[in-house]
């Protein structure tokens, strides 16, 4: 710390005639009228984002930034400090840099935009020769505002002054509102906005002009008047209808449209030489019809619908005027869609080193074909297939433990709803995709087991606007069985019949809905929310054949099927300090009901928590249920560690260090319960103590962040542990570390 104030110490580096400028403050005085101004306080910021010139940054009142500044100004800087100022280093801002005449200029200019004409500033510059320090004061003493009277359209022969009078109950504007100029700019872009949907292709905000009359008034009130400026074209004032709508489904530059055939359906001419995309598959994501007004929300809803197909490198929708056949009061537009496609089959192979939390590492191989297009309606097939092999590399009895796994799916995505009725058009934003997957793995366990698992469902995605996605699986059905077991395994599972119970459930068929709430794609909104909420149901239609119960359980084809209700929330907020420096915040909660057949959740839908995505103190599976902690010498504990209830919490701050490294200081806390007891799992059901069993870590982070691809490695220690004896759980100084690598922010 005094290495860290030593180098922040920059008096000694200011010349001796100079004092260094630290910064202004505005005072409102308060009087009669300012008592009457309810958005004082607003008004007040927004006068000191003008004052001039701004004083050198501060971090807890040093200033690191001016002092490398200074340092590197030497003969002799040194590389570190000449890399710091690059990065860092600011210019000092002196007394002699202040202009108050200029500052009080921009805080007029500020207030007469706002309605407070002839109002006075008083400015001070104060200046501390003994400390070197000088700072400057403004006071206002704000006139009476003026006030909008009345608000009204000047009169014009063109059929856009209707068009704007028809949106006048929706202004921006209303009689007792103060003069604000960022308001009347409001108005403006609200009057284009309005005007572009009802087809007026060549209007511009820029063409409208507003005028006040004080004349008849003598309390500062004022008529407002909106017009049009001199020599607007007259094709602004005019509205456009869609005249020909060409689609080229399969367009290059070097195309010669002349050389190919033309289909005309829902009058949309779709040109193209061998056929590329089937037009009746292709007409529904045309949103803009022949005959309708022109919209620019039809037109990049149209762009958006036809990018999600998957198929299209590039969209590109243009408009051209009909000028032979304008009038003074209508035109016309043909429109036409070039699409470019990418490439329609594609193979991908990715050679993988795999390390993991629960410290198997090994090699992986992934194949993916790919074919768009696969019916010439813009179907996409993705075949997958994966073959792994990890080896557990360190932890004592466990090591030498070693896992193959083979995997194969298939994916076959319809860019339309696959329904008995036609349901398309009641989505504006996005066209449902339809989505069928067909998957199988076998994992070998080597000492241990083997699983067989495969997976159906069929399903459907899309986007309701902007954030908000909606995927609904209304069939899905997987199958699960164990293979060969070892003695040493079947060991584990007499000793935990829970366990035994959650592999004999070798059947689930269910629903599975998730919804996703995401502001976190949009960079420019500094406080963004995020929220997952996923529902998973199983044996709901099969219960109703039977009446089964975990005792005696019903079987369909010979097989014991789950039933279940599972529930789980993932909640999200992002502080942007700006685009590099973000405090992410994240809490999770997840909830299994078994019921009829089933007294405990399958397997696979057990949660479990730790690892470089959940609590990174604690390896994979390591945490919980509850004060749960295996004994040393069970060498298997991660297969039991997992439960019915997840909570957990994290922090992140991240920030930038250098070029595309990134920095982070986080802390996580989390864990899982059982919803019932379990002789096996002493300490694992869920009470009202919970609170009292959180497991806690805190940690450091470096991220590798190019573009969107992050490589993540983050070093983290438990400070609190709830397996240990109460009393004893918070363990500031454990001496315990966990390194995870990860693809991907955590949250």
């Amino acid at each position: 710390m005094v290495t860290l104030l030593n180098s922040c110490a920059v008096d000694k580096y200011i010349p001796e005639e100079k004092q260094l400028y630290t910064g202004a403050e505005v005072t409102i005085k308060k009087d009669s009228i300012s008592d009457k101004i309810e958005d004082i306080e607003s008004i007040k910021q927004e006068l000191i984002t003008v004052l001039k010139p701004e004083p050198n940054s501060t971090i807890l009142g040093l200033r690191p930034g001016l002092h490398y500044y200074y340092v590197a100004q030497k003969e002799k800087p040194g590389f570190i400090n000449r890399f710091l100022n690059k990065k860092i280093g600011k210019e000092p801002v002196y007394t002699s840099d202040v202009d108050l005449s200029i500052t009080e200029d921009l805080i007029i200019n500020r207030l007469e935009n706002r309605g407070f004409f002839h109002s006075q500033v008083i400015s001070d510059l104060i200046v501390d020769d003994t400390i070197k320090r000088s700072h400057a004061t403004y006071t206002v003493k704000l006139d009476k505002p003026y006030i909008v009277e009345t608000y009204q359209i000047d009169p014009d022969s063109f059929p856009v002054y209707n068009a704007i009078k028809s949106t006048m109950e929706r202004s921006f504007i209303k009689k007792g509102d103060r003069f604000d100029l960022d308001r009347f700019k409001a108005e403006r872009e609200r009057i284009n906005f309005e005007l572009k949907r009802k087809g007026y292709y060549n209007f511009n905000p820029d063409f409208l002009i507003f005028e006040s009359d004080t004349n008849q008034y003598k309390n500062k009130r004022f008529d407002l008047y909106l017009g049009f400026k001199e020599n607007v074209p007259a094709k602004a004032k005019t509205p456009y209808k869609i005249r020909n709508i060409t689609v080229y489904p399969n367009y290059s530059l070097t195309d010669n449209e002349k050389a190919y055939d033309t289909v005309t359906i829902n009058n949309i001419d779709f040109v193209q030489g061998d056929l590329y995309f089937k037009p009746k598959r292709l007409a529904p994501y045309i949103l803009f019809k022949d005959g309708q007004y022109y919209n620019p929300e039809n037109s990049s809803n149209t762009s958006r619908r036809l990018g999600s197909i998957g198929n299209y490198r590039f969209v590109n929708i243009q408009y051209e005027e009909v000028d032979s056949l304008a009038t003074d009061s209508l035109a016309y537009l043909d429109a036409k869609v070039y699409l470019s496609p990418l490439n329609k089959r594609a193979l991908r192979a990715e050679l993988q080193a795999v390390s993991k939390s629960n410290n198997f590492a090994g090699p992986a191989l992934a194949l993916t074909y790919t074919n768009r297009n696969l019916f010439k309606g813009g179907e996409t097939l993705n075949i997958s297939t994966n073959l792994g092999y990890e080896s557990q590399i360190a932890g004592g009895s466990n090591t030498g433990l070693r896992s193959t796994q083979v995997g194969l799916k298939g994916e076959l995505i319809f860019p339309r709803m696959l329904f008995p009725w036609n349901l398309d058009a009641k989505f504006s934003y996005s066209i449902p995709q339809t989505k069928v997957i067909l998957s199988g793995d076998h994992l070998n366990r080597s000492e241990l087991y083997s699983l067989i698992s495969s997976s159906a469902s069929f399903g459907y995605l899309w986007n309701a606007n902007k954030y908000v996605t909606h995927e609904i699986y209304p069939v899905s059905l997987n199958y699960l069985r164990l293979g060969q077991t070892s003695d040493e395994f079947e060991q584990i599972l007499t000793e935990n019949p829970y366990l035994r119970r959650s592999f004999e459930q070798e059947f689930i068929a269910g629903l599975t809905y998730q919804f996703t709430y995401n502001e976190l794609i949009n960079p420019s909104k500094s406080g963004a929310f995020f929220a997952s909420l996923g529902l998973d149901t199983a044996g709901n239609g099969l219960g109703l054949l039977g009446s089964g119960t975990s005792d005696n359980p019903d079987t369909v084809l010979g097989l014991e099927y789950a039933q279940y209700v599972r529930f789980e929330a993932d909640l999200r907020y992002h502080f942007r300090f700006d685009h590099e420096k973000t405090l992410a915040f994240r809490l999770y909660g997840g909830y299994g009901l078994p019921y009829g057949n089933s007294d405990i959740l399958p397997f696979s839908k057990q949660f479990f928590s730790g690892g470089p995505y959940s609590v990174r103190a604690f390896r994979i599976r390591s945490l919980g249920p509850g004060t749960y902690r295996p004994d040393d010498s069970d060498t298997n504990s991660y297969f039991d560690q997992s439960g019915d209830i997840k909570l957990e919490a994290n922090a992140e701050y991240r920030f930038p260090l250098f070029s595309f490294f990134k920095g982070a200081f986080f802390a996580d806390a989390g864990n899982v319960w059982l919803k019932n007891n379990n002789e096996a799992l002493p300490g694992g059901q869920f009470t009202s103590s919970f609170i009292d069993e959180l497991g806690i870590g805190v940690g450091t982070g470096l991220r590798i962040e190019i573009q969107t691809f992050v490589i993540r490695f983050d070093l983290a220690t438990p400070i609190r542990k709830p397996y240990m004896p109460k009393g004893n759980r918070w363990d500031l100084n454990s001496g315990q570390y966990i390194f995870n690598f990860a693809i991907g922010y955590p949250f």
